[in-house]
């Protein structure tokens, strides 16, 4: 391809550099594992500028993904659950995964299932915005699971 992006044709590498030369521009490769390889006659540099540009852009708009902690505990009023419910919604909202953990104290592991019970009404409140990613588990007096935002198109 030419400087203007029309088309040369199908030549040796040694006309299409000396063609190059000509325009005092690069002989830059576009497609090497095509057959016959595809070649462009352009300003390398200019490229490279652009092709860094696009690359920083990218990573401006990437999202990375940050794992929040809510802690629970098994007397949880109704209202606080609401509004704990409600700092979840703003982190999957934002698109962060949220680790929701109902902590046991003392003599509450007794009761276990009340501590579930907390768990299972705390995913009901954001059943809508959120999936389990990791299904409830214990790790020593910690009732923990795991869960993401429901992608939206």
């Amino acid at each position: 391809m030419g400087p203007e992006g029309e088309q040369l044709g199908v030549m040796s590498s040694r006309e299409a550099n000396s063609l190059a030369m000509s325009y005092q521009l690069d002989l830059y490769c576009v497609a090497p594992t095509a057959v016959p390889p595809v070649c462009r006659i352009c300003n390398y540099g200019k490229v490279r500028f652009e092709k860094q540009k696009q690359d920083k852009l990218k990573k401006k708009n990437q999202k990375v993904q940050e794992l929040k902690q809510i802690q629970l505990t098994p007397q949880i009023g109704q209202h606080d659950l609401e509004t704990k419910a409600r700092k979840g919604r703003e982190f999957f909202e934002k698109g962060d995964r949220v680790e929701v953990c109902v902590v046991f104290r003392g003599r509450q592991m007794t009761h276990t299932e009340i501590g579930e019970d907390v768990m299972k009404k705390f995913n009901e409140v954001c059943a809508d915005v959120a999936s389990v990613e990791k299904a409830p588990y214990w790790e020593g007096k910690w009732y923990k699971e795991i869960l993401m935002p429901i992608k939206r198109k």
